[in-house]
């Protein structure tokens, strides 16, 4: 039988969890125009934003997964809660495991899941965001089925985001709302509206709406 090992965040800190999964490529395209760079500043963004906001830095947990590079699919450290959440450098390189990538994110939530209620603490329904500028190099089409039946059964809530030239029919394949596109390389203005979601989520009573604010200040608005 496995043991779940404690996380002592969750020990401390038994504040309802508002989880979310960072899925982003960093595969060799993303080394183009300055993308990857920005992505990572985009990043520290998402971290100052979260910490000034004193219920979001305790109720926000973050995971970030990597794909492509050397080592295909990275988990990049451990869950953490936002307020010690420290952003890791992402470099580009290789190819585009999308459906891997996903996958590990589906398993990891429901790992987390599991901890969550290990520990008493309840969580809202955790957000996955997915972004890329390009189209999987593996096999995805069984995962993306899977992260819709996740979805229509309220297990998880999916945002797929293409940067660029990225396959956005694909894309929507992996969410029953579809896909966007990032307007321009707006990686700021999209972590900054990610982080108010988060802040609006966390103050969100339990199994309540929530109502996000407009993304116009960063997806590409179809004609």
């Amino acid at each position: 039988m496995n043991n779940i090992i404690p996380d002592v965040a969750l020990i401390d800190n038994s504040d309802e969890r508002a989880p979310l999964v960072l899925v982003l490529d960093c595969s060799g395209s993303m080394a183009e125009d300055d993308k990857i760079h920005l992505l990572n500043d985009g990043l520290k963004t998402l971290e100052a934003e979260l910490k000034k906001d004193p219920i979001a830095a305790r109720c926000g947990r973050v995971l970030v997964i990597s794909f492509g590079g050397d080592n295909n699919v990275e988990i990049m450290g451990d869950w953490t809660d936002a307020m010690d959440f420290t952003p890791p450098e992402l470099h580009a390189g290789g190819m585009t495991p999308l459906g891997a990538a996903m996958r590990c994110a589906l398993d990891e939530i429901e790992s987390q899941k599991t901890q969550m209620r290990s520990a008493g603490v309840s969580y809202k329904r955790p957000i996955v965001m997915l972004l890329t500028d390009g189209e999987p190099t593996d096999d995805w089409q069984q995962v993306a089925a899977e992260c819709k039946n996740a979805e229509a059964a309220h297990k998880v809530n999916i945002m797929p985001i293409g940067v660029g030239t990225a396959n956005r029919d694909i894309l929507a394949e992996f969410s029953n709302k579809g896909a966007l596109n990032l307007n321009g390389l707006r990686f700021r203005e999209l972590f900054i509206w990610l982080s108010r979601s988060i802040q609006a989520v966390s103050r969100a009573a339990s199994g309540g709406t929530v109502q996000l604010n407009p993304v116009d200040t960063w997806a590409q608005m179809q004609a």
